[in-house]
């Protein structure tokens, strides 16, 4: 009987918040917006392979030909002509090494492509023609992006340059010639179906994120805004269990959280073609679980703290560490090894493993369980310690 008051009144309380959140035209409108403006910022700002596309770039074909041949000519039409079907770069000319700086300075172009003078005669005497790539230094996702594009470019072109001269010179046919210049050929194949992209990466930590700020910046509204302005008293002096208070605001929160969620990963699925290779369920339970493992350290923050705006002041001091260390945009593996190690003391480290391994990977519960572990025992630590410094700080 006691627990069923205690459910009853909980649901009472989550019913209130939600009503009084409701009833602000623009905190529905936000609770829309900010997942919006995190996907599609999230999305459109870091490129892909496939997401660059027309990038100015400069040429320069400063090659003066050898033995009336000139294959600076012949490397440039054969350029524009993969270019047409990639549409990947939209090429300029330009005067030499001096002029793409200044075109690069004055934002005009991302990148510049140089043949040297030489490049003819060592091709025809034996040697390496060399192709100068000017990168943008002030913009690394581009210049990377443009880097691994011309490499494969250039060394495919190269290939079937030499195959051809094989062919010519000492009549040997096309494919043997071309086994002969590339005797290895790698073969790539993932464990799920398509190809891999930076948004399928960050969409499972992206929603990890929201669901774990939904509710680390609304616990402080729910408990230290009514202890400012007073209507919390009326809720301690009624007859009711102060884990009633706790629950219905969390559940409050909760809701929430998971409508800010499944608006991310809809976004996900419809604008940045995202699939889910693994259980959906097995995605909401994670979600879930992110949530329990914050209740309780949002609690006990909002215990020790006298004012909403102290409880959030420290809300976000911890946020902002767990969104950039802990793999949400950048994979773990790309810090400095003292970042790791302290990644793996973050919950949110956790949430976002488990998540990717089920959407990204198709992963089952058998894979994430010492994720869902950790997250598990995190969660009845931090409650453990909250909630009788809740209830103590409500008899104050």
């Amino acid at each position: 009987m006691a627990t069923r008051h205690i459910l009853k009144h909980s649901f009472w309380i989550c019913w209130k918040d939600l009503a009084e959140f409701s009833r602000s035209k623009i905190r529905l409108i936000m609770l829309v917006l900010m997942p919006l403006f995190m996907m599609v910022m999230v999305g459109f700002i870091f490129p892909s392979g496939n997401s660059i596309k027309d990038t100015p770039v400069a040429l320069v074909n400063q090659d003066t030909g050898f033995n009336g041949t000139t294959m600076g000519t012949t490397f440039t039409t054969q350029l524009e002509m993969i270019n047409n079907n990639t549409h990947m770069m939209k090429f300029s000319t330009a005067q030499g090494y001096d002029d793409i700086k200044t075109k690069l300075q004055n934002n005009e172009i991302n990148g510049g492509i140089i043949i040297p003078e030489n490049f003819s005669q060592n091709l025809m005497t034996g040697k390496q023609g060399y192709i100068i790539i000017v990168i943008d230094q002030s913009n690394p996702q581009v210049s990377l992006t443009m880097e691994g594009v011309m490499s494969q470019v250039i060394s495919a072109m190269g290939a079937q340059t030499a195959a051809h001269t094989l062919n010519v010179t000492y009549h040997v046919s096309s494919d043997i010639a071309g086994s002969i210049i590339t005797p290895f050929q790698p073969e790539f194949k993932g464990i799920v179906p398509g190809e891999p992209n930076y948004f399928q990466f960050v969409a499972p930590g992206i929603i990890c994120m929201v669901v774990m700020m939904a509710l680390m910046t609304g616990l402080p509204h729910a408990i230290s805004y009514e202890k400012d302005i007073g209507t919390l008293d009326g809720m301690l002096v009624a007859p009711i269990n102060r884990l009633s208070i706790i629950l219905g605001k969390v559940m409050a929160q909760t809701i929430r959280g998971m409508i800010q969620g499944f608006i991310i990963l809809l976004l996900a699925i419809g604008l940045f073609g995202v699939v889910i290779e693994g259980n959906i369920l097995l995605v909401i339970f994670l979600v879930l679980l992110t949530v329990f493992s914050f209740v309780g350290l949002g609690i006990l923050i909002t215990s020790f703290t006298d004012r909403e705006e102290t409880a959030t002041m420290v809300m976000m001091t911890l946020m902002f560490p767990m969104m950039f260390l802990s793999g949400v945009f950048f994979p773990l593996q790309q810090m400095p090894w003292y970042m790791q190690d302290f990644a793996h003391f973050l919950p949110l480290t956790y949430a976002t493993t488990a998540m990717r391994k089920v959407m990204v990977l198709g992963a089952g519960l058998d894979a994430v369980m010492l994720e869902v572990a950790i997250l598990i025992g995190f969660g009845v630590i931090m409650l453990a310690i909250a909630v009788p410094m809740f209830k103590k700080a409500m008899s104050r």
